[in-house]
């Protein structure tokens, strides 16, 4: 921006004051950083190894107990189980008969083969 752009803002610029800084200006950013690091100390001492030893043992307990108590639940016999076994069809029976031959059957004609070695 050239002076001859703007002639009445070069002329206010050039009344203002400079800034000048305090005396204490160094001390007082020094004692801004310091405490941004006293901050910074608080929030790092707090996840020391004692508290994360503590959290961990919580959190295993909390598991445990979680796990614990949602296990399945053992079955036992109910009447309804019985009248299911009341319905099955006499003809299911007879097939389930017949695959208990199959399968004996099979069973031992693999003992007769002779292994071919």
């Amino acid at each position: 921006m050239e002076r001859e752009d703007d002639k009445q803002l070069w002329d206010v610029l050039g009344h203002v004051p400079e800034p000048t800084l305090s005396p204490f200006f160094v001390r007082n950013v020094l004692r801004r950083v310091r405490q941004e690091t006293a901050r910074f100390q608080r929030a790092r001492s707090w996840f020391s190894l004692r508290r994360l030893a503590a959290a961990s043992a919580v959190a295993t307990v909390v598991m445990a107990t979680a796990i614990a108590t949602h296990h399945p639940i053992s079955r036992t016999t109910s009447a309804n189980d019985l009248d299911v076994v009341a319905k099955i069809d006499p003809q299911d029976y007879d097939v389930v008969a017949d695959l208990d031959e199959l399968i004996t059957w099979d069973e031992n004609t693999v003992w007769e083969d002779k292994p071919t070695l």
